[in-house]
């Protein structure tokens, strides 16, 4: 979804009709029409890996979702499409198999869906050459980076600090796992919190699932503990800032990592999701080997988590040479040139 957002912040004529198609009951309603963007709703189900015995139901989803694409192509008629994953995009690629697309692929290797969507799209996009080596045409290929929004990038670390109400001394420890987020990123921080407050201050984004759990546990905090533990269930504009702040992320190597983590400059120790193990570690793989982060399993992180994080804090110029391999993956431009392709796709 955030890509796509920030492919279309960077039209700044406001001269482009855009229509967003969505499942519909997808959690991206809300943040699309926030946006401003015009929102459908279509059902759809993914296939790979389900029980057979639901399968039935899923493929019924998909030919309804498939004909109410279909008359949603035919009112909006659109000159170009863009698909970013997710199984939502097979209905609609199926039912505008005529109309020219272009195809973004996050992660450092496509997943099923956008693997079978890159078989009709006039041009893939991906971050990296090294996601250009999964795709056998490497005429389609196009390698823009990842497209990171605009609303985040508008903080300098001083602003970031006030926001947070953290201070310059100290350094700064960004923990996440996603807009879910992650229960073993979580109760491992929780388990090593002491400790590393006495080395850092930490910003913790908890993710909603386990929000009130881990707000139970804040308040037992005593109080100077409380004022270097910043915690919350989710940041929006803010999350900027976050990243504007921090010195050491701790977080799930999702595809975001790719673009958002390079443009900060901000390097990682990285904990692939172990049911996404494949592509999750696929991406970090990328950033270890190019220096900008460390690798830890998720099983291992309790343990760990100390130890890795005080050796980068406690060793600055390590610390800065990841930071430097981190910005230098950097590709500001992404969104913009991928909204270029789309253009002159859109004029074939």
């Amino acid at each position: 979804m955030y890509p796509a957002l920030a492919v279309l912040q960077a039209e700044t004529n406001n001269d482009t009709e855009v229509l967003w198609v969505g499942s519909d009951d997808g959690i991206e309603q809300e943040l699309v029409k926030r946006a401003g963007i015009n929102y459908r709703g279509i059902s759809a189900a993914g296939l790979h890996g389900v029980n057979v015995f639901s399968l039935p139901k899923r493929v019924g989803k998909l030919a309804k979702g498939y004909f109410s694409a279909q008359k949603i192509i035919r009112e909006f008629e659109p000159d170009v499409m863009f698909f970013t994953g997710g199984y939502v995009g097979f209905p609609v690629a199926m039912a505008g198999k005529q109309i020219p697309s272009v195809l973004f692929v996050p992660d450092i290797e496509p997943g099923v869906a956008l693997e079978q969507l890159s078989k009709n799209a006039d041009i893939i996009t991906v971050v990296c050459e090294d996601a250009a080596k999964n795709f056998k045409d490497s005429a389609k290929i196009r390698v823009t980076g990842y497209p990171t929004r605009t609303d985040i990038q508008q903080w300098n670390r001083n602003e970031a600090l006030k926001v947070f109400d953290l201070n310059e001394q100290e350094p700064v420890l960004f923990v996440f796992g996603g807009s879910k987020g992650a229960r073993s990123i979580n109760h491992a921080l929780r388990a090593n919190l002491s400790e590393l407050l006495k080395r850092c201050q930490i910003i913790h984004i908890t993710g909603t699932t386990d929000w009130e759990d881990m707000k139970a546990s804040y308040d037992t905090l005593p109080e100077d503990e409380k004022k270097k533990y910043k915690i919350f269930p989710y940041l929006h504009e803010e999350m900027g800032a976050a990243f504007s702040a921090a010195d050491l992320i701790v977080s799930r190597a999702g595809a975001s990592t790719l673009g958002e983590f390079p443009l900060f400059g901000v390097p990682a120790v990285l904990v692939p999701y172990p049911y996404a193990w494949r592509y999750q570690k696929t991406n970090a793989d990328y950033l270890v080997s190019k220096n900008a982060a460390l690798m830890v399993k998720d099983e291992d992180l309790p343990s760990q988590m100390v130890p890795v994080v005080t050796d980068l804090l406690d060793h600055p110029e390590k610390l800065e040479s990841m930071k430097k391999a981190m910005k230098g993956l950097a590709k500001p431009d992404a969104a913009r040139q991928i909204l270029d392709i789309l253009k002159r796709t859109a004029k074939k």
